[in-house]
């Protein structure tokens, strides 16, 4: 099932209009996992709390049932450790979210960033590459960065 995810994912630019509903949307979801994936590793490592924040968040995202999130999530990272390509992972989403889900995509990067307990800068990074790649702005991702860390009574930092 990961090669078939995979092998969408890069079909997808190529003949996008070709496409079944289905293979779009396991597209996304490829996509998604491999966005999220991508935030988890950019510290370095992926630790267990990164792995719980991920699985959840497809679990809501997508309505999966937590072994095809952990098989999702596994998808994600292979297609992370097979290409160098944020651009190709974020045109899926821009194409295909709405933008309230683009903003929620945000907000689940911060997630994954805060899984931890703290946000590296690498992982802040990411997170404004990805912003300017989806078309959210500076000041949506700072609100759905503030909306993570009050979910995860994290202090807030205070507005200069």
């Amino acid at each position: 099932m990961i090669k078939r995810l995979k092998a969408l994912l890069d079909r997808h630019g190529k003949d996008k209009g070709k496409a079944s509903a289905a293979d779009q949307e396991e597209t996304l979801r490829v996509a998604t996992a491999a966005l999220l994936m991508e935030a988890a590793c950019m510290d370095g490592h992926i630790d267990a709390a990164e792995q719980a924040t991920i699985t959840d968040l497809l679990i809501g995202q997508f309505g999966l049932e937590k072994a095809e999130a952990e098989e999702l999530a596994e998808a994600g990272r292979q297609a992370v450790s097979e290409s160098n390509e944020l651009y190709k992972f974020s045109r899926t989403i821009k194409d295909n979210f709405d933008h309230d889900d683009r903003v929620r995509m945000i907000e689940m990067l911060w997630a994954v960033a805060y899984a931890d307990g703290q946000v590296h800068d690498y992982e802040s990074n990411l997170v404004r590459r990805v912003c300017g790649l989806i078309y959210v702005s500076d000041p949506e991702s700072g609100h759905a960065r503030k909306r993570v860390m009050e979910r995860l009574d994290l202090t807030v930092p205070e507005a200069s």
